[in-house]
Parts: C-alpha cells; structure tokens; sequence
C-alpha cells in the first residue's frame, strides 16, 4: 500500500469497483435506544454494517459514537443502570436472545479501545491468552496462532525476536498492534474500534491505518473516530451521529462530497464540532 496515500488529508479513499450487490449485512441495530439512568443517549438508531467493509462512526464529542459501539457486543451492559431497547442482529439472530451467550458475542465481536491496554505479561502470552481460555493449551498450536495474529497486525517482524519480553517494552503504537492481534487470535468476525489511534503519533497512526485496509479483506470494522480525514480515509460506509441520532448513514465518498443533510455538511466542512 503506497503510504503517501494514507496521508493525504484530503483523499478520499479508494474503493473497489461498484458492483449491484453490496456484501451482506453482518450486523445490523432497528430502533435502538439506550438510556443511563433517565438521561437518554441513542435515539432510534438504525444502522446496517456489511461484511468486509469498514464503516466510520463520526460526531462531536458526547454524541454517542462510542456508546454506540459498545452495544454491539453488549459490553455497555457493564455500566450501572444501562437501559437499552430496540433491536440488534448480528448474522440475521438478536444478541438478547436467552441462548446467546454474551461471552461467545464478545469472541465473535472483539474490541479495540482507545488507549492501548496489554495485559502485564510477554508478548507472547498477550495474544495466546484468549485461546488458552478457549482451552487451547498445545504449544505447537499456541506457537502458530501468535506467529499469525501478529503477522496479521503487521507486528510480527518488529517483535519475533523478542516475544518472551514484557509487553509494556513496545512503543504505544506497537502495543495497539499488539492488542489488536490479541482480538484476532480468537478469530473475530467483527472488529470494533473506539478511537484506536487517537493516543498515537502520526507514524503510528499510519501503520493502523494501513493495517485496518488489509484486514478489511477479511474482517468486517467498526471505527469510532473524531478525525473526518482518517475516516475518509480508511472507510466505505460512515454514519454521523448527532446528538444520539443518525443524521446521515451513507457511503462515505458521497457523505462528505455531497451530504445530504446540512447538519452533516457543517460538520464535516469544520463550521462546528
């Protein structure tokens, strides 16, 4: 991938040639509300996001981007006095459903925060940690699901030397990379990113970027991000969130060349947020 690419501000990105039929819907919300406590913070949100696509969430802070996201695989239920209504399918089956289980959701639809966060323990034992829960125990097995993940993260060539090593060792923007081959290693359908470069330097960032255009090939990518230009840049589908609605859902070249709405026309020509 030409790096000069990624750094264009201003670039929209490239997107493969337009056929009639979009990939398949993965994951999609219908009328969903979230509350914390009496104070409502979605409203109504309605969304599809299809396989093998990256799909931006972008708006100004407070307006529900990450809250959003985190509904997806229901870790917001983690937060005292969360009331959520409406309806979330991932693969065509609601995530409520009494037979689903939250901790398989969350295998199939991993995370990645803002800030990095290895666990205290080497390289290594970061990624193989999710398969040895799963009760992969076999080092043979172990050894190649590391060396994969962290090939697919684009990490393994910086650290293959060095896997015994604590992992808090690793610059800032490795240790995304680490804990973005960590979510692979139990092998994902979704991935969900909430600002996943916004603690990174511009090299750093760059790498992330250039990492999420390769893993879109095979995973499907949720981004919550503040930075239009990275979304422009990385995405095929944005939603602008407004105040806990969607003010706009649209491919993301047509979203910023010619939205629809003026709300997002202001945003995204930078008169406010």
């Amino acid at each position: 991938m030409n790096r000069a690419r990624v750094l264009e501000a201003d670039r929209q990105p490239a997107l493969p040639p337009q056929t009639d039929a979009e990939p398949e819907v993965i994951l999609s919300t219908r009328n969903l509300n979230l509350w914390y406590g009496d104070q409502q913070a979605l409203h109504d949100i309605s969304l599809d996001i299809r396989r093998t696509q990256v799909t931006a969430i972008i708006g100004p802070s407070g307006c529900g981007k990450s809250t959003y996201l985190k509904t997806l695989n229901r870790l917001v239920e983690l937060v005292p006095r969360v009331r959520v209504t409406g309806e979330t399918l991932f693969q065509g089956r609601s995530i409520y459903d009494k037979t689903v289980s939250v901790e398989e959701l969350r295998t199939k639809i991993g995370i990645v925060f803002q800030k990095p966060n290895p666990f205290p323990k080497s390289i290594y034992e970061n990624v193989a940690y999710g398969p040895r829960v799963h009760g992969i125990n076999k080092k043979s097995l172990l050894d190649d699901i590391v060396e994969k993940s962290l090939r697919a993260a684009a990490l393994w060539e910086e650290v293959k030397d060095r896997l015994r090593q604590d992992a808090f060792g690793l610059s800032g923007g490795q240790q995304q990379r680490l804990c973005i081959a960590r979510t692979l290693a139990i092998e994902p359908e979704v991935i969900l990113m909430d600002e996943p470069t916004s603690a990174l330097d511009p090299i750093s960032t760059m790498k992330i970027e250039e990492l999420i255009y390769d893993l879109k090939k095979t995973y499907t990518i949720v981004i919550v991000t503040h930075n239009m230009q990275q979304a422009a840049r990385v995405s095929d589908k944005t939603a602008f969130f407004l105040n806990g609605v969607v003010e706009e859902f649209d491919d993301t070249v047509a979203l910023f060349s010619n939205p629809k709405s003026r709300r997002t026309e202001d945003y995204v020509s930078g008169r406010f947020g």
